[in-house]
């Protein structure tokens, strides 16, 4: 439990001071800033604190924790993605003077506090299964194996799935602004088989990046715990109810059946292609 509470402590102690500045201001242009800062915050907290308390380990042995290939791949993993989502958050909103989703709630002191409550719950358990394998020492960390080639894989082509859905977006919305074509919503690669397919990466991110961290978990179960592996599994767990049914899909659904609710070709998309799982029918999903 020790292990648990240190990170959560990290997690919830950076949003904290976040919320006592940005709250009383009425600031959500850095929210999302903050939330990626939190996820390589809490992440060097869970490399250096907890190996700094084991006195039979050297400052050798924790730099060695870092460096072990599946530790390397794991911490890469949520460092370039939390500089990733960051950057781009942070760039849109800076673009659009604040963040659509705050215009009301940022005027309320305790509902503006809660979100970044909630933000810190969310860093918390995305990231939980990089911390938890940093959290242990890496003597018994086992080297990597077929299993874990193939977690990687995943991974990558979840990562990819997730660029190229940004990326097709991002070109049908300039070339709309050049008024190379009047569709209203973009229906092109990725987006034909699924309504939010940069979301469905994610999920496949995070599953990756649980699947990579079971091993290291297992072998170290007598100081992290018999089921600390399974626990960590609500890193992707977390991620596909947020997209899913909370913050993701949800509020972009609703935004677009306002705004094209009564086009035909909006009916026949909802119709064709799935509501997040690729190739699913829609009335399944």
């Amino acid at each position: 439990m020790a292990i648990f509470s240190r990170i959560a402590f990290a997690s919830y102690a950076f949003q904290t001071a976040a919320g006592l500045i940005f709250v009383p201001l009425q600031e959500d242009r850095f929210f999302d800033l903050c939330g990626s800062l939190g996820f390589v915050l809490t992440n060097l907290v869970s490399i250096y604190l907890p190996g700094a308390q084991l006195n039979h380990l050297s400052s050798g042995d924790i730099r060695a924790k870092v460096l072990s290939p599946r530790r390397f791949l794991l911490n890469a993993v949520l460092n370039a993605w939390a500089i990733r989502l960051g950057s781009f958050l942070l760039s849109r909103a800076l673009r659009h003077g604040g963040d659509s989703r705050f215009a009301e709630v940022k005027k309320s002191k305790m509902r503006f506090a809660v979100a970044w409550i909630a933000q810190a719950t969310w860093v918390f358990a995305v990231g939980l299964p990089v911390y938890l394998v940093n959290s242990v020492p890496s003597a018994a960390d086992p080297p990597l194996t077929i299993a874990d080639y193939a977690s990687l894989a995943f991974l990558a082509s979840s990562w990819m799935f997730e660029l190229v859905a940004d990326y097709q977006k991002s070109v049908w919305r300039q070339a709309k602004e050049k008024k190379q074509h009047d569709e209203k919503f973009v229906t092109r690669g990725l987006w034909a088989i699924s309504r939010h397919p940069n979301h469905v990466g994610e999920v496949g991110i995070w599953t990756g990046v649980w699947a990579l961290s079971i091993p290291a978990l297992k072998a170290n179960a007598p100081l992290a715990g018999e089921y600390t592996w399974l626990v960590a599994g609500i890193s992707p767990l977390t991620t596909y109810l947020l997209t899913r049914y909370i913050s993701g899909v949800p509020p972009l659904e609703k935004q677009a059946d306002q705004r094209f609710g009564e086009d035909p070709k909006w009916k026949e998309y909802k119709r064709n292609v799935s509501i997040f799982w690729p190739w699913v029918r829609p009335s399944s999903d």
